[in-house]
């Protein structure tokens, strides 16, 4: 059998033009006149990535599936179970501002400072699609949406099966099972996965363990469907620590002596029931409820002349979130005149999310995993209510306006009992966030559109609670952005886009302070220029190219670091990009290449010092039909074994090179 399904646009194509969402990869996703509007509807930078860019991927960590997303840039610590995060829109990935919603099937999934450890849930062959918003006038998410969202959608339903099975580099073993039954009313979706690494690097190994199951119930008259979603994962892994600068260059396999007691284990789990339906003519519903829960203990030592501390997360979320849809063309008022044709256009959403959370994040200060003293024992509860309000108008064909306005209110209390304080949050007020979005189609092959809107962040941790004499107020993004979108021809997309986002007021956490202390960094500004292209100059062929340039700058500066003015934000680098090709060599042979990369950045917002982090990776892959059901696919990864590190500074610069060259050959079957 033939090889199919090389990336193209598939089903979206034809809804280019109303909502213009560029998708990499073959993304099915069908007609909708009832349910909650979808990330299809945000008129910004959305993209999609189908199956096909993701499940053949060979990545370790989930988050390395977004290379190929626009716009993205990986920060990659490859310390054990922290390995990498993901970020845009100019925001660095250190954690400091964790500024991207994280979302599985739906579902908040971030930690209480907006970390993705939920990520490591989900395996690549599990996904039926990834839709990534950058931008600010996405109304639908609070809290952690400072710059956008991505939302992992894993499969729904079917009758089939697949399984892939890798064996590669660094002792690399990786089993992926998913298995779909549907019959009548039921549909069922089954996935195991487990990989285990001995690590590029000495003393860098690791295991994961995931599995989860779906089931949905769907009525008669497809009136309204009921569902279950439930996840378990678990990780150990060993953290190979972080080098000087010479060995890193030199020897960057190498971990020191001091590390080899480093690393720690994970746990997670994620529940969920899902309901909607037709509530009326023309009115749908839909609900969620859910509970998360992360255990993490990870041991750390940053250098021979630190002490080794043990860092523990215990968090536990659970929350609810509700839509109700109207859409008078879908009940009486859809037998109105032409004159009212806009009535029948027009949808009407309201939105209401409850996030809760109950954390602990104690530390200690540790020998070989041995504690010695506690060094704090924060215990604290967050709290966010939001609700929104907004609407899609077409006045005439080809305009679309979306005028959105957001509330949320943060509350929660703080207690160490280790250094005997207690307080309630920091008293944010009512957070408003106004929005507004249009496009104008002026033909079925362009479209142009501009956004504005408002976001916000809180502080996480102990940096929410006045521990100081005044609170802070939540810092409020403003962010505009105008594109345009064309499709010339079926056989090419794209997207040119101008974006701004000012921050009236930024904090960012101190990543290693025990106290939980936070640095004020002042009004900031980023700003940038996005270009993609998506070719398919054949049936069997696809192209492409996204390319982001960037700059993010301290425009006021807090009073205590004067000299920052102007300066840049430390870890954003100038540019990132992918690029890349998949086409048929023969009918049973698919060959792919791509490439990405990023610019360099400072690593303090002093700006002093020369500037790391640049790199540019090229992979290679090729997959060969060998019977029906099975196929055989070689990647390479890094195949010019370019040196590739991520850098901070404390009292030196401390590097984390990243892999170098390897091969994983792996064997797909569908049943």
């Amino acid at each position: 059998m033939a090889l199919s399904g090389v990336a193209h646009a598939g089903a979206l194509v034809d809804a280019m033009v109303g909502d213009s969402v560029p998708a990499m990869g073959k993304v099915e996703v069908a007609g909708q006149r009832i349910g909650a509007l979808s990330a299809r509807s945000v008129l910004s930078s959305v993209d999609m990535l189908g199956p096909d860019l993701i499940r053949d991927q060979q990545a370790l960590n989930t988050w390395e599936l977004f290379a190929r997303a626009p716009g993205v840039l990986l920060t990659q610590f490859r310390q054990g179970n922290e390995s990498g995060k993901l970020s845009f829109r100019g925001f660095n990935g250190e954690g400091e501002v964790n500024a991207v919603k994280l979302l599985i099937d739906g579902i908040p999934s971030n930690d209480n400072a907006g970390g993705m450890p939920f990520l490591d849930m989900i395996f690549p062959l599990d996904i039926a699609r990834i839709e990534v918003v950058r931008g600010t006038n996405d109304a639908r998410h609070g809290v952690h949406n400072i710059a956008g969202n991505a939302n992992l959608v894993t499969r729904s339903g079917g009758n089939d099966g697949d399984a892939r099975i890798t064996y590669g580099s660094f002792d690399t073993k990786e089993i992926q099972i998913s298995k779909g039954i549907e019959q009548g009313n039921w549909a069922q979706n089954y996935f195991v996965g487990h990989v285990a690494s001995g690590g590029y690097r000495d003393h860098a190994g690791f295991d994961k363990t995931s599995f989860g199951g779906k089931w949905f119930y769907t009525s008669d008259d497809a009136s309204y469907r009921f569902g279950l979603i439930a996840r378990h994962a678990e990780s150990n892994a060993d953290e190979a620590g972080y080098l000087g600068a010479a060995d890193a260059r030199n020897t960057p396999t190498l971990s020191y002596p001091y590390a080899q007691s480093e690393g720690g284990n994970r746990q997670m789990n994620q529940v969920s029931v899902h309901l909607d339906g037709e509530l009326g003519q023309g009115v749908s519903g839909a609900a969620k409820a859910y509970v998360n829960t992360v255990a993490d203990q990870r041991w750390l030592r940053y250098s021979s002349t630190t002490s080794q501390q043990e860092r523990i997360l215990d968090e536990t979320h659970y929350g609810a979130l509700a839509t109700l849809t109207y859409r008078p063309g879908s009940g009486a008022a859809g037998a109105a005149g032409p004159g009212n044709d806009w009535i029948r256009k027009l949808t009407l959403e309201g939105g209401l999310n409850l996030e809760r959370q109950h954390d602990q994040s104690p530390r200690y200060s540790t020998v070989d995993r041995v504690r010695v003293a506690t060094t704090r024992d924060h215990r604290f509860t967050f709290d966010t209510v939001g609700t929104y309000l907004q609407a899609v108008i077409k006045p005439f064909d080809g305009l679309t306006i979306i005028p959105a306005y957001r509330v949320d209110r943060v509350s929660g209390s703080f207690a160490d009992p280790s250094k005997q304080v207690q307080y309630d949050i920091n008293d944010y007020g009512l957070i408003k966030q106004p929005k507004l979005s249009v496009v104008y189609a002026p033909s079925k092959t362009a479209s142009v559109y501009g956004n504005w809107g408002r976001t916000f962040q809180v502080g996480a941790g102990a940096a929410a609670y006045p521990s100081i004499a005044s609170a802070l107020r939540p810092s409020i993004n403003a962010g505009w952005e105008a594109g345009v979108k064309f499709t010339p021809a079926i056989w090419i997309d794209g997207r040119l886009a101008l974006w701004q986002q000012s921050a009236s007021g930024e904090v960012k956490r101190r990543l290693n302070d025990p106290a939980g202390g936070f640095d004020n960094v002042g009004q900031t500004r980023r700003q940038g220029v996005d270009v993609q292209l998506n070719l398919r100059p054949q049936p069997d062929s696809n192209l492409w190219l996204a390319y982001s340039r960037q700059r993010s700058r301290i425009v006021q500066p807090d009073s205590g670091a004067p000299a920052t003015l102007g300066n840049e934000i430390d870890h954003v680098p100038g540019h990132v990009f992918s690029a890349g090709v998949d086409f048929l060599a023969t009918p049973d042979l698919k060959l792919s290449a791509w490439s990405h990369g990023q610019g360099d950045y400072y690593l303090t917002t002093a700006n002093a010092g020369p500037k790391f982090g640049a790199y540019v990776l090229f992979n290679l892959g090729a997959k060969y039909q060998l019977t029906h059901s099975v196929n055989l696919e070689l990647q390479a990864k890094n195949l010019a074994n370019r040196h590739v590190e991520y850098v901070w500074i404390n009292d030196q610069t401390r590097h984390s090179p990243g892999d170098g060259r390897a091969f994983y050959l792996s064997a797909n079957l569908t049943f």
